[in-house]
This record gives structure tokens, C-alpha cells and sequence, in this order.
């Protein structure tokens, strides 16, 4: 079972690291992570929590869900995994947490469930979008569709 995550700031962007094999890889991540956010040609310090414990390692999307489904926030967890540390540009899984039964309809959950790689620069686009309900998930999604690798970089 994983671990509660207490004393965390719902509305900051969440991120748990799920892989452990590579502290030199997570240390370009954390560094990464630590950028300013940049909306045009507005800078802001990132508004993060990032969980750091073993107790997470290898901790798939599903279980992920299953952990943090029903509380409200975030609506979506970024997620540090083996792809995001052998990966040239760091892409975290962003994973929508969200479950069939919090939906009205199948059509609902399709739209803005699912997950989709995004560069950590892209966790400000994704994070600032979804809290003010300007997009959905889907639109993530449909964004990183755009990109040759498939990854989310911005809006």
C-alpha cells in the first residue's frame, strides 16, 4: 500500500518519483523541476511537491490513482519513472487522477482521463490550465499529439 501524503499544499503541482536507479538522472530532473515556470513573458517560481520517497518505487499510474483518487486534488500527478530518467529530456508521465466511477459518463472519462509525457517546463502549462479550468486534460493531450515525440512541451 502506498503512503499517505500528508502535509502537502493541494493546489501545488504534485510529483512523485517513482524510480530510484539513477540519483544523477534525479538530480537533472530536480533541477529541471526547479526552473522558473514561463507564461509568455511573465516568470514564475515553480509551485511544486515533490515527493521523494522509496516507499513510492515503482509505483505504477494505476496504483498511483488508486492512492490518490477521491481527494479532491491534484487532477493530475506527474510522475518521475524509469522513462523519465533514461530520457534525454526528462518527460514525466502526467497521469490524470481520475476514476469511472467520479464520472457522469463514459464519454467523460475518455476525454479527461489517460496520461501523456511533458517535459517538466510543461508541468507550469499543464498545472496553471487545469486549477483555473481553462483546459481539460484532453487538451494536454490532444497538444502533445502535435509534438513528433509525443510529448507535451507547451501550449
Amino acid at each position: 500500500m502506498l503512503p499517505a501524503l500528508a502535509d502537502r499544499d493541494e493546489s501545488a503541482a504534485l510529483v512523485i518519483r517513482t524510480d530510484f536507479g539513477d540519483e544523477e538522472a534525479w538530480q537533472a530532473v530536480l533541477a529541471e523541476l526547479a526552473k522558473p515556470w514561463d507564461f509568455d513573458d511573465d516568470e514564475v517560481d515553480p509551485y511544486l511537491h515533490v515527493v521523494d520517497d522509496p516507499a513510492w518505487a515503482g509505483a505504477t499510474a494505476d496504483a498511483v490513482i488508486a492512492a490518490l483518487s477521491g481527494d479532491g486534488e491534484p487532477g493530475v500527478v506527474y510522475l518521475a519513472d524509469r522513462v523519465t530518467m533514461a530520457d534525454h529530456d526528462h518527460a514525466l508521465l502526467a497521469v490524470a487522477v481520475l476514476t469511472r466511477e467520479e464520472c457522469e459518463t463514459d464519454e467523460e472519462f475518455e476525454a479527461d482521463s489517460g496520461s501523456v509525457r511533458t517535459v517538466p517546463a510543461g508541468i507550469g502549462h499543464i498545472h496553471a490550465n487545469l486549477m483555473i479550468a481553462n483546459l481539460g486534460f484532453g487538451d494536454v493531450v490532444e497538444a502533445a499529439r502535435a509534438d513528433p515525440a509525443g510529448v507535451f512541451r507547451s501550449f
